[in-house]
């Protein structure tokens, strides 16, 4: 028996990575989650297991308010591909003097003015880290910081 064409879990023949890219603007609490509300809408319509979905939608929304709270905004890439989501967040912001205390949970930076939004509890880095299957983060101080996100289908 011949086998048809290979399609990816997204119906397609091609099996191409699915590219999206995002501009999350600093001091701006209203557009940011913006990303992460449209990818998490993509991925439903592409019938992606709800966990993986939710997973992916977390740990981008929480880079996005980093983006917003700490680096001035910045730029995320996600490329959606059968066997994972991954994700690119950019900034050429202050850079991170201590990744890992910035690591720890509750540790936070965030003036009080956004602690007063409900936003900065230090939470952030570390809910990217376990909404993933892979995590790494790269912070030059003076020069930004970049994270890459991995969750797998």
């Amino acid at each position: 028996m011949e086998k048809g064409p290979a399609y990816d879990v997204f119906g397609r023949e091609d099996m191409a990575a699915i590219k999206l890219q995002y501009d999350v603007p600093g001091d701006d609490f209203t557009r940011a989650g913006e990303a992460s509300a449209d990818l998490k809408l993509r991925l439903k319509k592409l019938g992606l297991p709800s966990e993986t979905v939710r997973r992916a939608a977390i740990a981008l929304y929480e880079g996005e308010i980093n983006l917003a709270i700490h680096a001035g905004g910045g730029h995320i890439d996600v490329e959606v591909r059968p066997e994972a989501i991954e994700m690119q967040l950019t900034d050429t912001g202050p850079g991170i003097e201590n990744v890992e205390l910035a690591m720890r949970e509750g540790y936070s930076t965030a003036p009080d003015e956004v602690r007063s939004l409900g936003f900065g509890a230090g939470m952030g880095l570390p809910n990217m880290k376990s909404y993933t299957d892979d995590f790494d983060i790269e912070s030059e101080v003076g020069v930004g910081t970049r994270v890459f996100m991995r969750v797998k289908v």
